[in-house]
């Protein structure tokens, strides 16, 4: 076994190697970039070394620093993790060369799956089923719109190189078909260097699900049960579970000795997943051969859920020229799994990326790895911040029961208890998804997103009435905290004389809304607002409050982050701003006819220049932030007035990047 390993990745991913590191007694170096020298995961491991800029083509992607530091600190072997090198045949060939093992496949494999067209040619030649498409090296624009029509629409423009859902557009009609060419091969170019696209035959109502397979250097394979990752947003997962619901034995067998063969095709080494999409038709189920990614996949922890195994020991057991731990006829599948990815976003803004600090970051109670019934695997602590240099995702929050419903409860109530303050994030989005119709009946498909978006998107759990009497409660506390003995400080209302009434003005849901708190003689408090009205009591309880309003008790915990308040609540939580109309009394309406940068980013394109005309919803620019592409449509008719940027220039979230012109 290795005595010392480089961990060649970032974040969540570096700090989970370097736990079974630890564990196995090997010692750990992370590398790390500007915006990380301060990260969780340089501090996992037991040396660091600086690799350059915060961009990742500055540091994580410079894997000559990166084989310089293995061989500086006296590093073995090389993970890759997941993401940036860990797909890449000349580093794990470089890796060789300088007498390092990759932990991973050989390079050989990781080129033969690393192209879509020329794996799927791999995989007809073995055997698996394949989606009607066209996989072939010309790529003109002419020739693929030919090649989409004689397929049929709707079709999949797909990245040859991709991965992550990036690089990837369905197309609905043969007219929007060159716009989404040109938009997929230039988000491919960005995130892999290489545009060439693959086009295939969109599959209606499709399941994703994936194959997890293992290989060694005896000559040895097998596959460890399948992940279901149908429910996705813009192609990249959002939900992961395993064993797949609904999936027979019979298909279970079959798709894995088909992951298996894919596997062998190629001479695979170490942990992969083998794609499949799956066709529902009716009863009956086809499965056709997508992709092969030979990494591990963000989702493994699933896996090791349902099998009780540590697939980053089994990598580096074999890394390590060992045999595989365990046979096929070994492995059984214990309960159900299921793996939320709680990224910095927002769900009611077309999972806009976010960035700031994580000024509350509260997590259920959990454990580190197989069997926990919670797991949470992160990269970050409270305090640090998410930057826009790197992927959107926080952490991944992992539940385990007996059975899908004991999963789903859990899974729930983890999200529940999950509380982050500073910047939007996906976990009340994520609840919703789990509380779906669809999802909780296991009527799974990639359309379970669009399909369910009334029950998915802009809902509000708790209402105005509970939050404004969780708003009001926090504050009479923490008034209450700074009374002395003289009647002089009270802060309750008495009065000698009449009853006394306090108002409160707040911003919920973008709109302005008054509260009105009366003080009985009685000592009763009552609070109209929101409609309602009627006595309102409250009570510390253990970093949290008990209120009880208008019908309604629950037990809140309450975060501020400067007016704003964070209310939580087991039914889910909200954002109520509590409003000091002295200070904001004379402000004036803000500005209009100009377009701001929604986020941090690069401008990629505009579409427009000086002087046009547009219409409502048109699209103007395009943005480029946490590797994924956004467009910045136009808010209202007008006459672009000037354009205050240029393609490929760096902006911060707020800058103005045209003017527009009523």
């Amino acid at each position: 076994m290795f005595k010392k390993i480089l961990i060649a990745n970032r974040g969540e991913i570096a700090c989970r190697v370097a736990a079974t590191a630890r564990r196995l007694a090997i010692r750990t170096v992370a590398v790390y970039s500007d915006a990380d020298a301060d990260a969780k995961h340089v501090a996992a491991c037991d040396e660091a070394v600086h690799l350059g800029g915060s961009a990742p083509q500055d540091s994580y992607l410079r894997w000559e620093r990166i084989l310089e530091a293995a061989r500086a600190t006296g590093a073995q072997a090389i993970h890759p993790g997941y993401g940036f090198l860990s797909e890449n045949e000349e580093f794990a060939a470089a890796c060789a060369q300088a007498g390092l093992v990759f932990i991973g496949p050989p390079a050989s494999a990781i080129q033969a799956m690393g192209l879509k067209a020329e794996s799927k040619r791999l995989m007809e030649q073995a055997g698996v089923p394949l989606v009607p498409g066209y996989h072939g090296a010309e790529q003109g624009p002419a020739f693929l719109k030919k090649q989409a029509d004689r397929i049929g629409y709707p079709v999949l423009i797909k990245a040859s190189a991709g991965g992550g859902g990036k690089g990837m557009r369905a197309v609905e009609k043969a007219e929007d078909f060159e716009a989404a060419l040109a938009s997929c091969q230039r988000e491919a170019k960005n995130s892999f260097g290489d545009d060439a696209v693959l086009v295939e035959k969109y599959v209606q109502r499709p399941r994703h699900i994936e194959i997890q397979v293992f290989g060694d250097t005896h000559g040895h394979c097998l596959w460890l049960f399948e992940r279901d990752c149908s429910v996705q947003r813009r192609h990249q997962k959002v939900l992961e579970e395993a064993p797949a619901p609904g999936l027979s034995p019979e298909l279970r067998r079959r798709m894995g000795e088909a992951a298996v063969a894919a596997a062998k095709a190629v001479g695979y080494v170490g942990a992969g997943t083998v794609e499949f999409i799956v066709e529902q038709r009716g009863d009956a189920m086809d499965f056709f051969f997508m992709e092969m990614n030979t990494r591990l996949q963000v989702e493994h922890p699933v896996t090791e859920a349902i099998t009780g195994l540590d697939l980053v020991e089994w990598q580096l057991r074999v890394a390590a020229g060992e045999p595989l731990p365990l046979q096929q006829e070994q492995l059984r599948i214990d309960g159900h799994a299921i793996e939320a990815r709680i990224c910095a976003e927002n769900p009611d803004n077309n999972f806009l990326p976010a960035t700031g600090q994580l000024h509350v970051y509260r997590k259920p109670a959990c454990s580190a790895f197989v069997p926990a019934p919670v797991r949470i695997d992160d990269g970050v602590r409270e305090g640090d911040a998410i930057s826009p240099y790197y992927d959107s995702m926080i952490a991944k929050l992992i539940v385990h029961g007996a059975t899908r419903e004991e999963a789903l409860a859990r899974l729930d109530d983890a999200l529940a208890q999950t509380h982050i303050v500073g910047l939007a994030t996906n976990v009340q989005f994520l609840r919703h998804v789990v509380r779906s119709r669809s999802f909780t009946q296991a009527d799974l498909d990639t359309a379970l997103i669009p399909r369910e978006q009334a029950a998915l998107f802009h809902q509000e759990p708790v209402g105005l009435p509970l939050a404004a009497a969780c708003a009001v409660a926090r504050t009479l506390l923490a008034e209450r905290a700074l009374e002395h003995a003289d009647p002089f400080s009270r802060r309750d209302g008495w009065r000698a004389y009449g009853a006394a009434t306090r108002r409160f003005a707040f911003e919920f849901g973008g709109e302005p809304h008054q509260a009105e708190l009366a003080y009985g003689r009685d000592g009763v408090l009552r609070l109209t607002a929101g409609g309602a009205s009627g006595p309102l009591q409250f009570a510390p309880h253990d970093q949290a409050i008990e209120v009880q309003f208008a019908g309604q008790r629950v037990r809140a915990r309450v975060d501020a982050l400067g007016e704003a308040l964070h209310v939580f609540t087991p039914r889910g939580a909200t954002r109520i701003v509590v409003v000091d109309l002295l200070a904001h009394a004379g402000e004036g309406e803000s500005e209009g006819g100009r377009l701001t940068a929604p986020m941090p980013g690069k401008v990629v394109s505009f579409a427009v220049k000086a002087g046009d005309t547009v219409k409502k919803g048109q699209p103007l620019a395009v943005m480029e932030a946490m590797k994924m592409e956004h467009t910045i449509a136009a808010p209202a008719d007008g006459t672009i007035a000037e354009l205050l940027y240029a393609p490929g220039d760096q902006v911060a979230e707020g800058a103005e990047l045209l003017t527009l012109a009523a």
